[in-house]
Parts: structure tokens; C-alpha cells; sequence
């Protein structure tokens, strides 16, 4: 009896000790569920502060706009007091009628954007997360009719005006007849500034939906504007002519007096044609204008010393007057073409000048188009009509090779993305030459479909067999193909080719290989042999996929400057800037300034990695070794330095921000943002940043010599200096192809490229000693 009072007891405890065992795993698991949803809840909390954030940023920056639109209206009014006081004189400049035309509707819509700006104004003054606005959108987009009369009469005002400035000079110095565009101007972006605004505003807020409907009416406004004035346009195509064949086509950028256009080129076997692609309406097809063409026979190629050589014609001060005058008309008349779209369109004249210049960034591509086009040049003989012109250009829509500009994300799913990471490549030796030569060799990768130079080793002077063993780091940005180029250098100016343009060293060989995913998944260096021209040049590659190359970790070691963050190196320092940014740039700028392709070619690896090393352990001697390095080896060491922060320049907090403000539609609403976002880093970030600014515009003042543009400068420093950490990185964890990357990742370095790309071209940059409470446009926020 007791052994089962014993049994019935053990089972009892059992049973309680299992009941408490669940108990207590339930009620672990319903504590990491609530951990774990307060967990997402925060993550979205701080998620939609960030947006709330940017709203009031874009919201400031919309309000700096208003402001300046309103000092327009007040420019263009100004006059018409005095001029309506004049008109009942028996003196009159101008009638009464004329002045209604002139300024028909111009008062009411000043009217109209005063009230708005005033009831905007204290709103974002008085900010918080809650505040709405969207009453007041909704109420000027309600009045976009008085628009539509402004608009209905532009033509007429703008007629009667230059009519005015013709027959009555004074009329001419008061009134300003440019202006006049700026209403229409302004209402063809109001959609814009609306999608800007609705994009930064969660759907859950009470605006969302006053800002929508508010959106609704200005695309329905505008839809009835254009269905009225947009002409019909009529196609011509002509089938592909039997002695008439395209050969090669792809977009360049041409320089056209001092700026440059994105051209698409095509060259026939009789022809080489320069067109620009037509911005595609709705329910359009893609069409291209013709800007010029060149027969083949009347081609030849100049060189940059040619060009420079060619002297300036002096011009006498009574025609230097009569150019200001005819300047003057030229502007008025680029205002009304910028309205065509109201007017009967117009055929533009076809004009051809003395000479075209065409930047190209890879020598590789340069050669080739010379050698197609000499050698197509021994055949061919021809010349266009008119009809016969616009024919081939109509006919360039089907003809075309090229589809998507480079830049651009339009890939078919089935293509490449092309690797993002880096890749260090061993130029080992070359073989085959027949006799001794003064040999180098280049290495160019593509980045978005553009190919340029990355890497140069040294010259091997006086060998059949060169033995460079040189490691370079390049960086991949959506890289499919490595190419590499054989030079011969010319020490002989005597000897130097002009023909060959304004590269005097002359192209050995040239080759180039695909950079396969599958082969360089591995860790191991590949072995690569390319031949070319029966030179065969022997490399060695190793790929690090962007998920581990770019991952920016702090350093172990915080004595160090490497991976360490900037306020602890500027404070340990004192100082405002690292001393490794000064010497670096100070050293480039006493012997770099000139050196082509500086920051964009890659220094050699072991150079880069003993530079690092002498930082980190605060050696005194690094000046004395950057004295004897070569310039791009010091240039790679600072992009380094930048690249290995553990949290980048312009911070993980604000990147969201600059990402946002980069692609506001309003010019400057943009500016307001970027600037006031500018000011919001921390202070050893942004004096660091400023310093880093004024050197790469001091860089890019030598652009003729080293050809680093403004946007060869960002597109290399953009990355580095703007990539978020790890926490912040948008790349999925478990990717299964990590040395592949998606659209997104593309999207994200080209948004990064055009932040700093902003700030290299905006005059308007705070100074170093620019007090941190500066407020850069008139609305205090």
C-alpha cells in the first residue's frame, strides 16, 4: 500500500514538475514574442521619425522655393505700378491694353502664392510630427485655373512685350521680359514638388490623403494642358539601304563649348551621324535629332596639341559691343524656345562646325573606333540631301545597337549585373616581343557600361621580356570586363606620332578578358594569360565580393587611425582635420595636381599597405616615405583611410536624408535641404568633409591635364564617402550569390555618386569657419 501511495506521489510530482517545465517555456516564449515585437515596433517607431524628419526638410526647402518664386512675381510687378501711373500722362511708354497684356494674371497669382507662403510659414516654424499641411496644397491646387489663363496668354505677352523693348528703350531696362517664364515654369513642376512631399509622408498621416487629392488635380490640369498644345508629330522610316550599313553605335559625351551632351553616335560605312535621344512622352515612340554629320571621306583626327595650337582671332571693342547686344536678344529668344512646347514647333536648322571633340575615358575604345573608321575610310565616298538625312536619323530607332545608356538599371533578368567588390590583380610579365622595347601596361574595367583606366604599372625599360610583378587593388563597380593595354614609351618627342592623337605613346597591343563570377567565387589567386598581337601578358586575380570588402569594422587597435573613428583621431590629435588627410592631400597637391587619372588609378597594393601600416603605428618618417612613393599609391592610402571608417563621413544617421534630399524635384528646395543637412554633421565630419571639397576642386581645376572631372571625382569618392555601415546596409544577410549584386545595390551607388557630385558643383559651400548655427536660407526651421 505505501509503495503505490510512493508510486501515485512520484507520478504527482512529475506531472507538477512538467506542468511548471511548460508553464515556464511558455511564458520564456511569450516574453521573447513580446521582446522580439517591441523589438519591430521600435525599428518602425525610428523608421518613420527618420521620414517624419525628412519632412520637414523637404517642407523647408519648399518654402525657400516659395520665397524665391514670390521675388520673382514681385520683379516681373514691379514696373507696372509706375507704368499704369504713366499710361494716363500725355507721355505714355506704354497703352493701357499693353500693359494688361504683358502683366495678364501675374498679380493674382502672386496674390494667390503670398497667401499661400504666409500660412505655410509659421506651420514649419511651429513644427512637430503631427503638424498638417496638406489643407493648404489642396487649396492651391484649386486655384491652378488662374494659371491655365496665364498660360493661354504667354504667347501674347511675351510678343507684345518684345515689341515694347524695341520701339522704347526704357521699357527695355525696366522690364523683364525673361521673367515671364517662370510662372509656367513653376506650374509644370507642381506635380513634382507634390510627389517630393507625398513621398516623405507616411501613409497613416492625416496629410496623406489632402496631398494625394491635392496631386490628383495638378496631373489632371496638367494632362488637359498638354492633350491641347502638344503637336502631332509624324515618323519617317526608310528600309536598311543595300550600300548603307551600320557598323557601330553607342552613346559618348561630347563637349559642345565648354559643357557636355550625352550624344548617341552612329557610324555607317559612309557616314558617322551624332544624335540625341528625344525625351519620351506617353503613348510616343523613341525618336532621336540629328545634331551633325560627317561624311568618312572628309574625317580626320586631331590632337589635343593641334587644337591648343590654334590661335585666337583678336576682336575689336565696337564688335565686342555689337556680341553683348546680340548676346542680350539670344538669351530672350532661349527663354521662348524653352516654352516651344506651347507654340508651333519649329524644324532646328542642321549646323555643322569645323571640329567635334568626344571625351572618351578608355583608350581601348579610342583606338578601335580609329581603326574602324581609317579602315572604312578607303572605301567609301558619299554625301546626304536633306530628305536623305532625316530619313537615316528616323531610321537610327530600329537601327540601333546600343538600347539602354549606361548609368542606367534597364537590364533583361537573364544579364549580368557585372561584380561589386575589388579586385587585386598581379601584372606579372609579358612575353613574345620581338625587340627591346620601353614597354607599360594599363588596366581598364567597365562601371556602368563605361570603361576607364584603373591601374599603371611601371616602365620596364629595354627588354624582349618585361617583369613588372606589380599587385593593384581595383574597385568593381558593375565590372564584367578587364582590359589591358601595351604601351611603348616615347621618350623621343621627335618621334612621337600625332596621328595617334594626344596619347604620344604608342599602343603596343591590346586584349581583354571576361571577369567570370563562377571562377572567381573562389579565394585563391586565378592565373590569367591574355594574347594579343602574339605579346602574351601573364596576370593573377583575386576577387573580394563588396558584402566583405566594404564592410566597415572598427579596429582593434584604437591607438591606430585606420578604422578608427574621426572624432577620437581628431581629438587624440587636436587638431580639426586627421593629419593623414592633410599630409595625404598636401603631398598630392605638391606633385599630383597634373598626374592623369588621379584617384581614379589604383597605386600599387604593397605601397598602399606600408603607407597604412606607418599611420597606424604614428611613424615620423611617413613624410619622408610618401616623398619617395609614387603619387597614386599616397591617393589610394587616403581613399583607404576614408573607406575603412567605421562609420562613414556623412554618417549612418543623415545618409537616409541625403539620399531623400539628392532627388527632391525643386531646385531650391534641394539646396535648402542639402545644405541644412550639410550643417547637421557632426563638427570634426563636416570641417574634415569641407577640407576634403576645396582639394578635389582644386583637382578638378586641372581637369584638362588630369582628366578628373566633378563626376569622375564622385563617382570615386562618393562610395567611400557616403556607404553606410553594416547595420545600415541594404544587402540581404543570406544572399546567395554575394559577389553579385542587384539593381538596388547600383540604384544606391549612383545616389551616393550624385550627393557628392551636388556638392562638388554647388557655389554656395559654407566656409570651414562657419558657425554651426548658420542658417543658410531664409526660413528659420
Amino acid at each position: 500500500m505505501s509503495l503505490i501511495k510512493v508510486k501515485t506521489l512520484s507520478v504527482c510530482l512529475s506531472l507538477s514538475l512538467l506542468s511548471l517545465s511548460l508553464s515556464l517555456s511558455l511564458s520564456f516564449s511569450l516574453i521573447h514574442w513580446i521582446s522580439l515585437s517591441l523589438s519591430i515596433l521600435t525599428q518602425t517607431e525610428l523608421d518613420q521619425e527618420k521620414e517624419l524628419e525628412m519632412r520637414k526638410w523637404v517642407l523647408s526647402g519648399i518654402l525657400a522655393s516659395e520665397e524665391m518664386y514670390l521675388s520673382h512675381l514681385g520683379a516681373i510687378l514691379l514696373p507696372m505700378k509706375p507704368l499704369r501711373a504713366a499710361a494716363t500722362t500725355s507721355q505714355p511708354m506704354l497703352t493701357i491694353q499693353q500693359i494688361e497684356t504683358i502683366f495678364f494674371k501675374v498679380t493674382e497669382l502672386h496674390e494667390i502664392h503670398k497667401d499661400f507662403y504666409d500660412a505655410l510659414l509659421p506651420r514649419v516654424q511651429e513644427w512637430s510630427h503631427n503638424q498638417c499641411v496638406g489643407d493648404l496644397f489642396q487649396k492651391l491646387a484649386s486655384q491652378l485655373g488662374v494659371y491655365r489663363a496665364f498660360v493661354d496668354n504667354y504667347k501674347v505677352a511675351v510678343e507684345t512685350a518684345d515689341k515694347c523693348c524695341q520701339a522704347n528703350v526704357q521699357f527695355a531696362e525696366i522690364c523683364e521680359v525673361t521673367l515671364l517664364y517662370k510662372p509656367v515654369d513653376r506650374v509644370t513642376r507642381s506635380t513634382l514638388v507634390l510627389h517630393d512631399l507625398l513621398k516623405h509622408t507616411p501613409s497613416s498621416h492625416p496629410d496623406y490623403p489632402l496631398l494625394q487629392d491635392a496631386l490628383r488635380i495638378s496631373q489632371n490640369f496638367l494632362s488637359s494642358i498638354n492633350e491641347e498644345i502638344t503637336p502631332r508629330r509624324q515618323s519617317m522610316t526608310v528600309k536598311k539601304g543595300e550600300n548603307r550599313q551600320l557598323l557601330r553605335d553607342c552613346f559618348m559625351v561630347e563637349l559642345v563649348e565648354g559643357s557636355r551632351k550625352l550624344r548617341h553616335v552612329f557610324l555607317f560605312t559612309d557616314v558617322l551621324l551624332c544624335a540625341k535621344l528625344k525625351k519620351q512622352t506617353a503613348g510616343k515612340g523613341q525618336q532621336y535629332d540629328c545634331k551633325w554629320y560627317i561624311p568618312l571621306s572628309d574625317l580626320t583626327f586631331q590632337t589635343i596639341e593641334d587644337s591648343e595650337a590654334t590661335p585666337i582671332p583678336q576682336v575689336q571693342e565696337e564688335e565686342i559691343d555689337a556680341m553683348k547686344i546680340r548676346i542680350s536678344q539670344i538669351k530672350n529668344e532661349i527663354q521662348r524656345e524653352k516654352v516651344s512646347w506651347l507654340h508651333k514647333r519649329r524644324i532646328p536648322e542642321l549646323c555643322l562646325f569645323q571640329g567635334f571633340t568626344f571625351l572618351i575615358s578608355s583608350d581601348y575604345e579610342r583606338a578601335e573606333w580609329r581603326e574602324i573608321i581609317r579602315e572604312q575610310q578607303k572605301k567609301c565616298d558619299s554625301s546626304l540631301t536633306s530628305l536623305e538625312l532625316q530619313m537615316l536619323t528616323n531610321s537610327c530607332v530600329k537601327l540601333q545597337t546600343v538600347h539602354n545608356i549606361p548609368m542606367t538599371m534597364n537590364k533583361e533578368e537573364d544579364e549580368s549585373s557585372g561584380l561589386f567588390g575589388f579586385l587585386n590583380v598581379i601584372v606579372h610579365s609579358a612575353s613574345g616581343l620581338k625587340q627591346s622595347l620601353n614597354l607599360y601596361c594599363t588596366l581598364e574595367v567597365d562601371s556602368f557600361g563605361y570603361f576607364v583606366n584603373k591601374a599603371k604599372t611601371r616602365v620596364y625599360r629595354d627588354s624582349t621580356e618585361p617583369n613588372w610583378n606589380e599587385e593593384f587593388e581595383i574597385e568593381l563597380e558593375g565590372s564584367q570586363t578587364l582590359r589591358l593595354l601595351c604601351y611603348e614609351k616615347c621618350y623621343n618627342k621627335a618621334k612621337q606620332n600625332k596621328e595617334d592623337g594626344e596619347n604620344t605613346d604608342r599602343i603596343m597591343a591590346k586584349g581583354q578578358i571576361q571577369l567570370d563570377p563562377q571562377t572567381l567565387q573562389t579565394k585563391d589567386w586565378q592565373r590569367a594569360v591574355i594574347t594579343m598581337n602574339g605579346i602574351e601578358v601573364k596576370l593573377s586575380m583575386k576577387f573580394t565580393s563588396r558584402e566583405f570588402s566594404l564592410k566597415r569594422m572598427p579596429s582593434r587597435k584604437q591607438s591606430g587611425v585606420f578604422g578608427v573613428k574621426i572624432s577620437v583621431v581628431t581629438k587624440r590629435e587636436r587638431s580639426k582635420v586627421p593629419l593623414i588627410v592633410k599630409q595625404c592631400v598636401e603631398e598630392i597637391e605638391r606633385r599630383g595636381m597634373e598626374e592623369v587619372g588621379i584617384y581614379r588609378v589604383s597605386g600599387v597594393a604593397t605601397d598602399i599597405q606600408a603607407l597604412k601600416a606607418a599611420f597606424d603605428a604614428n611613424n615620423k618618417d611617413v613624410s619622408v616615405m610618401m616623398s619617395e612613393m609614387d603619387v597614386n599609391a599616397i591617393a589610394g592610402t587616403l581613399k583607404l583611410y576614408f573607406r575603412e571608417l567605421p562609420e562613414p563621413l556623412f554618417t549612418d544617421d543623415l545618409y537616409p536624408n541625403f539620399a531623400g534630399g539628392i532627388a527632391l524635384s525643386d531646385s531650391v528646395a534641394k539646396e535648402s535641404c542639402m545644405l541644412h543637412l550639410l550643417l547637421s554633421l557632426p563638427e570634426p565630419n563636416l570641417v574634415t568633409f569641407l577640407f576634403l571639397l576645396d582639394h578635389l576642386k582644386r583637382i578638378a581645376d586641372n581637369e584638362s591635364i588630369n582628366k578628373m572631372s566633378f563626376h569622375n571625382l564622385a563617382t570615386v569618392f562618393g562610395p567611400t564617402l557616403l556607404r553606410p555601415s553594416e547595420k545600415d546596409s541594404k544587402i540581404p544577410a543570406n544572399a546567395t550569390q554575394p559577389i553579385t549584386m542587384n539593381d538596388n545595390w547600383s540604384l544606391e551607388v549612383m545616389s551616393q555618386v550624385q550627393v557628392l557630385l551636388y556638392f562638388l558643383q554647388l557655389q554656395s559651400i559654407p566656409t570651414t569657419d562657419s558657425k554651426r548655427q548658420s542658417i543658410l536660407f531664409s526660413t528659420e526651421v
